[in-house]
């Protein structure tokens, strides 16, 4: 995947399949059926889609890894981020209308031994230590302004583990990158033409 090519309109279409299986979930209905015969999107990587609302996080869930095509994932895991996410209610029809949807498709994961391979804004991080595990998607860190050791630190803290666990030789660190296209950006492209 590290050389997958996303198109306007390959964003548009899994865009326009997030929103869809969103509306249809929130509203009781079954989740959309898609032929789509498009090589890029069969492709089978990790995606995350994310939720916002008047600026707020709302929901966030996402696969690592390929387990479906990266349509179905983003369709699977939309349905799970308004309904599922177990930090926050499900979405309900009277919000739709404000919540926005970003979609973040992973690259591999890539172990590393030396901290310094981490590029804050390029790369996201996957901590692992026994069961525990914790994944910060690239955009966190920038949103938030937080440098290398900071972004490390709340990786350990999403994990469930204590801030400096990235330092104990059992920890696995991995990093990827990630392609991140909103709603926003889209109807921003739209009025830019």
């Amino acid at each position: 995947m590290e050389n997958i090519e996303l198109t306007l309109e390959h964003k548009k279409t899994l865009i326009k399949i997030a929103r869809e299986s969103i509306d249809s979930a929130v509203n009781g209905r079954a989740a959309p059926e898609y032929k789509i015969d498009d090589v890029i999107l069969n492709t089978m990587c990790g995606a995350f889609v994310t939720l916002h609302s008047d600026g707020n996080l709302r929901g966030c869930i996402g696969n690592i890894t390929a387990e479906t095509p990266l349509w179905e994932t983003i369709r699977n895991m939309a349905i799970e981020s308004a309904l599922r996410d177990p930090r926050f209610p499900s979405v309900s029809p009277r919000e739709l209308k404000s919540v926005n949807i970003e979609i973040s498709v992973l690259s591999p994961l890539k172990r590393i031994n030396n901290l310094e391979e981490i590029e804050v804004g390029k790369h996201g991080l996957f901590i692992k230590e026994g069961f525990y595990q914790g994944l910060l998607l690239p955009q966190v860190a920038t949103d938030y302004g937080w440098n290398r050791i900071q972004f490390l630190e709340q990786t350990c803290y999403k994990a469930g583990l204590d801030k400096d666990c990235y330092k104990q030789k059992t920890t696995e660190i991995f990093i990827f990158s990630a392609i991140v296209f909103g709603e926003k950006d889209l109807e921003k492209q739209r009025s830019d033409k």
